[in-house]
């Protein structure tokens, strides 16, 4: 039975107050999340270098105020979202460390910004606008919600303790069955380890 469940973009623990990458990779839930994250990357570029550039120039003074702010903290948050999964999917295949995904150098950034309240004159966006945004705050809240569930799980079991050797044979297992489920050609290969 999976310890995760996402329905409407909610994730539910089920009576687990923090979880370890192995059960989160192991649950599906990042192979879904991954993939709907970079499908909304891919969207949201098609949308703002083509239609949503030529709706910009048919706004009123103040919504075209709101489209740059608007759109601007829509990639801010994207990008964010799209660093976090790639660490993490980094850290499953082994091209980096727990402790290394978790430092500060990779924490969710630009809180403040993904957090604001709408600009003046937002409602006044073209639709598809607005429905991106919507969908990047969601995903944005829920790896957020990840994020802090992963990071409270704190590093791996210290190699000394009595279970760690068992332990690391179902992490094995895990990786085995994810890596027959989810091969790596379907994410593709970085060449560089994050800096």
């Amino acid at each position: 039975m999976s310890g995760y469940e996402n329905t409407d973009d909610e994730v539910v623990f089920a009576g687990a107050d923090c979880v370890s990458l192995a059960d989160f990779m192991a649950s599906g839930l990042f192979q879904r999340t991954y993939a709907e994250g970079m499908q909304l990357v891919e969207e949201t570029s098609a949308y703002l270098d083509g239609p949503g550039r030529e709706a910009a120039r048919a706004l009123p003074r103040e919504a075209s105020l709101a489209y740059a702010g608007e759109s601007m903290r829509l990639t801010t948050r994207l990008m964010q979202v799209a660093s976090w999964l790639l660490v993490r999917k980094a850290v499953h295949e082994g091209e980096m460390t727990i402790e290394e995904a978790n430092s500060e150098k990779y924490r969710l950034a630009t809180k403040e910004i993904a957090r604001q309240p709408r600009f003046d004159g937002a409602e006044a966006l073209p639709a598809r606008l607005q429905e991106l945004i919507e969908r990047s705050e969601r995903l944005y809240a829920r790896v957020e919600r990840l994020d802090t569930r992963l990071r409270a799980a704190g590093p791996a079991i210290a190699q000394h303790h009595p279970l760690a050797d068992q332990l690391r044979r179902v992490e094995a297992f895990f990786r085995e069955s994810l890596a027959a489920e989810f091969p790596r050609p379907q994410f593709g290969r970085r060449k560089h380890r994050p800096e």
